[in-house]
């Protein structure tokens, strides 16, 4: 019976990807990935010759349909993302529902994600969080920073080098600028960074430090 797998893809690092992963990818009748030019990068690599077509949040509305029809029809089909899980802050969920509709059997991989290193080297507690992902760009946005200034779980949030240091000023304004939190930037990587502090210091480090790569912010819970 064909299948689809959700394959993690590494964040970084291109040793941080499962054997189990490269055999997947080997095997599939076809990759779908959310930009072929950056994963052409990790199947050259690993010297993986399988098809690959696009499927990102611009086109998988209109395609969703084609790849569950490619499934019935008997293929099986790997989705990857540029980095990390599928389906978390990355397209894919449209697709896993639509399959799942279908009685199609669904695999997910184990393997990379942001957020997880992130969270258990901000050195605040992990046994109880909620994952935020982006917070809205415009509308909503700061709706949902007042409605998470009581959250007690350690929050989580993803974030581009372009607005880090607005969410850092806004988290503070709304959670108190001594509120405990963490920013990691470019997980893996060569230039990998952990800055550990108060959202006052973390504000003033990244002011006088021109902001490079992808950022998670771990923040402290609510503790009143």
């Amino acid at each position: 019976m064909a299948k689809l797998f959700i394959v993690p893809t590494p964040i970084g690092n291109l040793e941080d990807i499962t054997f189990r992963a490269v055999r997947i990818l080997e095997e599939a009748d076809l990759i779908l990935a959310e930009d072929t030019r950056t994963s052409a990068r990790l199947l050259e690599h690993y010297s993986i010759t399988t098809p690959m077509r696009s499927h990102h949040m611009h086109n998988e509305h209109k395609t969703v349909q084609k790849w569950v029809d490619e499934i019935v029809l008997g293929k099986t089909i790997a989705l990857i993302s540029d980095a990390g899980t599928p389906a978390i802050s990355d397209p894919g969920f449209l697709l896993i529902r639509e399959c799942v509709k279908h009685d199609i059997e669904v695999y997910c991989l184990p393997g990379a994600t942001a957020f997880v290193p992130a969270l258990i080297n901000s050195a605040l507690a992990c046994e109880k969080f909620t994952f935020e992902g982006f917070l809205p760009t415009k509308k909503g946005r700061l709706t949902k920073l007042k409605s998470l200034s009581l959250e007690s779980r350690t929050m989580i949030f993803y974030e581009s080098p372009y607005r880090i240091m607005k969410t850092l000023e806004q988290l503070a304004q709304h959670f108190g600028l001594q509120r405990r939190a963490s920013v990691s930037r470019e997980l893996s990587k060569k230039f990998e960074e952990t800055k550990r502090g108060s959202l006052e210091y973390l504000i003033s480090y990244f002011k006088d430090k021109e902001p490079k790569g992808e950022f998670v912010i771990i923040v402290e819970g609510n503790k009143k």
